[in-house]
């Protein structure tokens, strides 16, 4: 991602109002890409990491795994800083071809039919409640082993149960807790684990390309 010089004032506010924190620098840096983005602190402490997430995530995206997103949003939001570095192919559950569903929603059976299809992907769901909770579905009936999943999803009721059962599942994972949730918090985690997977693996694929 280019960075200007208001992005750098903007990024010293936030480090000189949180001070000091237990985050190490890796999780610290993904949490500070979504609070620039949302103006809310209070995602200090709703941002959860799965033990080793970000490793496995980092590791996913260096060998182009596939990304599989629940909303169109999400997907333009990647793309560029993808394009610019590892080049994974993305999907959107929305946009997926499938058969009439009536007990579940587009997005949702969309997320399903891909998750079949790549089972290893890295899934990203910044909107659609459905969506997760159908891959949740999935993970829990050991049909799907995800690379990694980013849940970040809005809700008062079944956002914030799909999210829990998402951290119950096993899997590596990135998510919001509590109610709150976007495209764009979800969309700011994947570009900022992508700037910090290109760091530690960017020489080693520039190398591969040549």
């Amino acid at each position: 991602m280019e960075w200007h010089l208001s992005d750098a004032q903007s990024l010293a506010i936030i480090d000189h109002e949180i001070g000091t924190t237990t985050l190490v620098p890796a999780e610290y840096e993904i949490v500070r890409r979504v609070i620039y983005e949302t103006a809310d602190f209070e995602y200090l402490s709703l941002i959860r990491f799965a033990e080793r997430a970000l490793p496995a995530g980092a590791a996913a995206l260096a060998a182009r795994s596939t990304i599989v997103v629940d909303v169109p949003m999400v997907q333009v939001g990647i793309v560029p800083n993808l394009q610019k570095t590892f080049a994974n192919p993305v999907y959107c559950s929305t946009e997926t071809i499938t058969r009439p569903q009536k007990e579940k929603t587009q997005a949702a059976w969309g997320m399903q039919t891909l998750a079949r299809r790549y089972p290893e992907a890295i899934f990203v769901i910044g909107q659609s409640q459905t969506a997760l909770t159908g891959l949740v579905e999935l993970v829990e009936e050991e049909n799907i082993k995800p690379a990694l999943v980013v849940g970040t999803p809005a809700g008062f009721i079944g956002a914030e149960v799909a999210k829990e059962r998402l951290r119950d599942s096993g899997v590596s994972y990135i998510c919001a807790g509590g109610r709150k949730g976007s495209a764009v918090v979800a969309v700011a985690i994947i570009n900022a684990l992508v700037d910090l997977a290109w760091q530690a693996y960017g020489q080693n694929v520039n190398l591969a390309q040549d």
